[in-house]
């Protein structure tokens, strides 16, 4: 099976296949509350909770309003753009990655900022559910 993947979502494909080589199982399309949604959330082995924001283009990232409302649902917060991106754009304060359809590197580590016990189980929670939803649409597209 071919999937016809846009530019981001190729950068999150590459993402979530680093991520897995960390321990790290991820969920593409996250919506951690009403109004966002994050391009990769990465669930670790200590349940540390990361967010990949994947960025195709410089009229992409200026375009992106909404990623500071993203920190306070992740202990860290990354970009994922591809070896053409004028990184210097990226907030020095935050995660780099470089990706491609393929595979991925961290370039910049992002700061750790836990996310409070309370908040954490709820995300924690919402990713398996989601995730499973997902799993089972895949399995029985009627359900």
């Amino acid at each position: 099976m071919t999937l016809d993947l846009q530019p981001g979502q190729k950068l999150a494909r590459g993402v979530a296949r680093h991520l897995s080589a960390h321990g790290f199982v991820s969920v593409e399309e996250f919506v951690p509350t009403r109004g966002l949604r994050v391009d990769v959330m990465g669930l670790g082995p200590k349940g540390e909770l990361w967010v990949v924001e994947c960025k195709s283009s410089r009229v992409d990232y200026l375009s992106d309003s909404k990623w500071q409302g993203y920190l306070e649902w992740c202990d860290r917060f990354f970009w994922a753009v591809d070896t053409d991106f004028p990184s210097e754009l990226l907030p020095a304060e935050t995660g780099l990655i470089i990706a491609d359809a393929y595979d991925a590197e961290i370039v910049r580590m992002a700061p750790e900022d836990k996310v409070a016990p309370a908040r954490r189980k709820k995300m924690i929670q919402k990713f398996a559910t989601d995730a499973a939803r997902r799993l089972q649409a895949f399995r029985d597209p009627r359900i």
